[in-house]
């Protein structure tokens, strides 16, 4: 890996970790912040969620989390835009019933006045194995 890859991960990376801790913090403002206006998520069961309402349900805490987690990122920038993969844990309650993924995430980010914001994400499921708590849908998607 050189130095502009490096710096490339290392960006992204920290745009994972404040994006995870305004999702745990349930701070719909900044979530925000991360994402294009026209954003959404299609989840692993192929539903589509725009950005309004997955905010509305941050904002009216019906969907909270404990946990958000990425490794296994895969930076690749192409001029102002650029795609990231993860493998993304986490957890948290929906409508008061606990919930946990394992997901492999895609997200397409777009630079926009010299920052990056998020303008689509694909979820992909991983199954988590046998003994351990089972899968449940993601709440927002």
């Amino acid at each position: 890996m050189n130095g502009s890859e490096a710096r490339n991960i290392e960006t992204f990376l920290d745009l994972e970790r404040a994006f995870a801790r305004s999702i745990i913090d349930n701070d719909a403002d900044r979530v925000a912040d991360f994402l294009t206006d026209d954003w959404i998520v299609v989840g692993s069961d192929g539903r589509i969620v725009d950005r309004i309402r997955f905010l509305e349900v941050i904002r009216s805490g019906l969907l909270t989390h404990d946990r958000m987690e990425s490794s296994e990122l895969r930076v690749r920038e192409y001029g102002d835009a650029a795609v990231v993969t993860a493998l993304t844990s986490t957890s948290g309650r929906y409508r008061g019933e606990p919930f946990e993924t394992r997901e492999r995430s895609t997200d397409v980010f777009v630079r926009h006045a010299g920052a990056w914001r998020c303008a689509l994400t694909q979820l992909t499921a991983i199954a988590i194995p046998a003994g351990l708590a089972p899968v449940r849908e993601h709440p927002h998607r």
